[in-house]
């Protein structure tokens, strides 16, 4: 495994994080929006494909966290460290 590869996971699962933010942001709006031109059908639609989407998005984290981050969302100190020397590899 390559040093590179805990410091990218740490990118993604903090663009993860964030995206999973937005979609619980965007699912409270919708749960809580009056269905006025919409049909309800239509609202619960969009709120089951927010809430599988946030599932997907917490397990690909979850995956991410125990390949390359211990666990518990950190990279191990020195592939850190070196992450740091070379740039974090931002994409």
């Amino acid at each position: 495994m390559g040093d590179f590869q805990p410091a990218q996971a740490v990118e993604l699962v903090q663009a993860l994080r964030h995206q999973l933010h937005c979609m619980t942001t965007q699912l409270a709006r919708v749960e809580r929006q009056d269905v006025t031109g919409r049909t309800g059908r239509q609202v619960r639609k969009e709120a089951a494909e927010l809430r599988r989407d946030l599932k997907e998005a917490q397990a690909l984290i979850d995956q991410l966290q125990r390949r390359y981050l211990n666990g518990d969302g950190s990279a191990t100190r020195n592939s850190q460290r070196r992450a740091v020397r070379r740039g974090s590899g931002r994409w």
